[in-house]
């Protein structure tokens, strides 16, 4: 059976923002006693983002896959917010931040051209 959301370039690159060295590498990094808090947050917020593409996709109508992608939309920029907070701490280098906001951006960009296309 075909998956329709894996023909998504926006499930693929919410993919890549979780899997690829993004979100789960660089909560790696974050200290042990955050692993509730931020290191929590941040992973749910990213699986959040292929998970509600992927379900949108699976034969729903083109406003309910659109209330779907609004979903994922508001978890790229939780997530945003969460990898904000994490720089003004000082837990991770720039570098890094700069790598996850970047996908981050391109997440939002691809998932926001993909509801506006299903006008």
């Amino acid at each position: 059976m075909s998956k329709p959301h894996k023909r998504l370039v926006a499930w693929q690159k919410s993919i890549d923002l979780v899997l690829v060295e993004k979100v789960y590498e660089v909560s790696k990094n974050l200290p042990r006693d955050e692993i509730y808090g931020l290191t929590s947050q941040l992973r749910r917020a990213a699986v959040s983002v292929p998970s509600n593409i992927a379900e949108g996709a699976a034969g729903r109508s083109p406003g309910q896959f659109k209330n779907y992608l609004s979903v994922a939309i508001g978890s790229l920029n939780e997530l945003a917010t969460q990898i904000e907070i994490v720089r003004r701490i000082g837990y991770l280098s720039a570098s890094a931040v700069a790598k996850t906001e970047a996908l981050i951006d391109e997440c939002l960009a691809v998932t926001y051209g993909l509801r506006k296309s299903l006008n």
